[in-house]
């Protein structure tokens, strides 16, 4: 049912590519933890959203993507929601994806004197078919952010270095994740599945530029 009284104002922003053969049946389970929490009773119902300049939910059958800009009325526990909405989607990504969800308090009036702080907060989740193709999200990113604040100072090309440093990183990341996978994974034949990791499907190749 909707929160009248909510503390947050909950935006949720993203663009997942989605495997060719992934129907609007898939898409409507993959993300029930979200229009269940709006109180809606099918994603028809609920992928509208809060702010009518907003899109809200779409899903584009014929460029196979998913794209949100959705706004929800909602309190800490949908944090809850949006992990396992990415759970979900993990199985029907082709790529790896980002999804930004912003908390803004709606009772902060930043023109009132007083020590209350805001409790407004961002949260960055990634979704994709293997633990490779998240930690691509992940390093573009990064690189992104960290060549965007550096090149205040240096010229791009001098920053290659810098990038070739955080690729050591994620590589690091992706073969100790690799080693703990392969540790936990139970011998052919024994009837066994192998580990998972939480975001993401086991093994899969490493990420590019990741050398």
């Amino acid at each position: 049912m909707p929160r009248y009284n909510a503390a947050f104002e909950i935006h949720v922003h993203g663009e997942i590519a989605l495997l060719p053969e992934v129907g609007f049946e898939q898409i409507q389970e993959a993300l029930k933890p979200l229009w269940k929490y709006a109180g809606a009773r099918s994603l028809a119902d609920g992928a509208t959203s809060a702010y009518e300049e907003e899109p809200g939910i779409l899903f584009d059958p014929k460029e196979h993507k998913l794209q949100l800009c959705w706004t929800v009325a909602g309190e800490d526990d949908f944090r809850q929601a949006a992990d396992d909405m990415c759970m979900n989607l993990n199985e029907l990504a082709k790529t790896g994806a980002a999804i930004e969800v912003t908390f803004y308090d709606v009772e902060f009036d930043e023109e009132e004197d007083g020590e209350n702080e805001s409790r407004d907060d961002f949260v960055m989740l990634f979704v994709g078919p293997d633990p490779a193709a998240i930690m691509q999200v992940q390093r573009d990113l990064l690189v992104q952010d960290v060549v965007n604040m550096m090149e205040r100072h240096f010229d791009g090309a001098e920053l290659g270095g810098v990038v070739a440093e955080i690729d050591k990183l994620f590589s690091q990341r992706f073969d100790a994740l690799v080693n703990s996978l392969d540790v936990g994974r139970t011998p052919r034949g024994s009837g066994g599945s192998g580990s998972g990791s939480g975001h993401g499907g086991g093994g899969g190749r490493r990420p590019r530029h990741l050398h």
